[in-house]
């Protein structure tokens, strides 16, 4: 379904936020025959609602808002209704039509787009995708999840997007070359459940895209991928990264070397694996990548990793702080654990419970020596669940600030102390930026406290 389908046809935008004012903008240029906007739920991401945006389309906000959705023709929902909404489920019961602003917008752009998705590394990914391109001279827009709604994107030859769960679900098209991270159970309240999650995740890919592309070292996605035609970078035969024989790790495409993995300035395995999918993403868009790599290493260096992912702070004490606020799940922790394996660290766990399962985070640190500090909601839980292991010592602290002042206390000199929570932001901090900036002036005031106090 493209946006000129909706001329003449009912439609309800769920959803107030900014996909969904994108949407009546959009949507409303098209000439439909009525165009509602509903809201179910106001909280404390609601805008306001008026001006060119009232006038284009009534809001219908509680209870009621159920009845105009059952009766349109069509619904485009925001991203962020959940596929277990009880008015979702009723409305495909019904035989409603159901779909997304990405998925109208993708229906008219598929072909000039790569779409990025994955439970981790997307947001890097992407950004690395579209800075290495433009590095090369071919310009492109550069949105989806990570910033601007797609709707609401200028025309241009070439689209990177990052693609969440909730945008991949409703795709009737899938992008000229759609490429998956990692894959990793998130969001299950949300989809309904882990088969639920992956089947809207990989739903980028079910609609014939002309290439598509995946971290080759995810296990859990190349299982869910069988036999899936794909190119799987990481592997020997693809860009990879291997030992030279001085000892030195060098990025290769197949048997010829790149550039030395010094001059990515991203700390970790998982961001070597995400640098790999972007390069062969730009060989698949027929970017010589063996014939430019200097011109690439020089990009790559370049390259600014993302706030709140891995964000080093540094600290007059000589401990390493690090504001990994968006590792959610316990699988995006044992990423930014692995990213500093060899010095000493303090971990700092906790945040809103969604039920998740932390045994895997347990058995990835049965043989690591590590601190773990854990903040309510969910702290108390993983403590739980890691207090068995022998070289694993536990502490529990009342917030965020307070866990910073212990992490001073028990990380030896030149340690790392880590904000990776393993758990979303939402219940003591208004998002994840309001957390990392918690954590920052943390830091800053805490190191303050100890000047004074000579």
């Amino acid at each position: 379904m493209r946006l000129s389908d909706l001329r003449g046809r009912t439609v309800a935008v769920w959803g107030t936020g900014r996909e969904g004012r994108a949407a009546v903008t959009a949507i409303a240029a098209h000439g439909p025959a009525e165009l509602v906007a509903v809201d179910d739920s106001a909280n404390f991401l609601s805008l306001p609602w008026d001006g060119p945006l009232a006038e284009a389309a009534p809001l219908v906000t509680g209870e009621a808002g159920f009845e105009r959705l059952a009766a349109a023709d069509v619904v485009v929902r925001s991203p962020g209704v959940p596929q277990t909404h009880p008015w979702l489920v009723e409305l495909r019961r019904r035989g409603i039509m159901v779909t997304q602003g990405t998925a109208l917008w993708m229906a008219d752009h598929a072909a000039r787009t790569v779409g990025v998705t994955g439970s981790k590394g997307k947001s890097t990914t992407s950004s690395l995708i579209s800075h290495l391109l433009t590095a090369m001279g071919r310009p492109n827009v550069f949105g989806g999840n990570i910033g601007v709604p797609t709707l609401d994107l200028p025309e241009a030859e070439l689209y990177v997007l990052e693609l969440s769960s909730y945008q991949c679900s409703d795709l009737a098209d899938s992008p000229r070359v759609a490429v998956v991270t990692s894959l990793f159970p998130e969001h299950l309240d949300a989809h309904g459940g882990e088969r639920e999650y992956y089947r809207d995740k990989l739903n980028l890919l079910a609609h014939d895209p002309q290439t598509i592309v995946v971290n080759g070292g995810d296990p859990r996605l190349a299982a869910e991928l069988g036999e899936l035609p794909a190119v799987r970078a990481g592997r020997p035969d693809t860009t990879h990264v291997a030992t030279g024989v001085d000892g030195t790790q060098w990025f290769h495409v197949g048997d010829q070397p790149l550039f030395p993995r010094a001059v990515l300035p991203l700390v970790g395995r998982h961001n070597e694996g995400n640098l790999c999918v972007a390069l062969t993403v730009l060989d698949a868009l027929g970017v010589d990548v063996l014939a430019n790599k200097d011109h690439l290493a020089v990009a790559v260096a370049e390259f600014q990793g993302l706030a709140h992912r891995l964000t080093e702070i540094t600290d007059p004490s000589g401990l390493t702080f690090v504001d990994d606020t968006l590792a959610t799940s316990p699988y995006a922790a044992m990423h930014a654990i692995d990213a500093y394996d060899g010095r000493p660290l303090t971990v700092i766990v906790g945040g809103n419970d969604r039920g998740l399962d932390y045994m895997p985070l347990a058995e990835h640190l049965a043989e690591r020596e590590l601190t773990v500090i854990g903040i309510p909601d969910s702290g108390a839980r993983i403590v739980e669940v890691l207090s068995g292991l022998p070289k694993v010592r536990t502490e529990l602290v009342d917030d965020l600030v307070d866990a910073v002042r212990l992490s001073r206390e028990v990380t030896p000199a030149g340690g790392v102390v880590l904000l990776s929570p393993a758990a979303p932001s939402y219940g003591r901090f208004r998002n994840f930026e309001h957390r990392s900036e918690v954590f920052a002036q943390a830091v800053a005031d805490t190191a303050s406290d100890r000047a004074a106090q000579g």
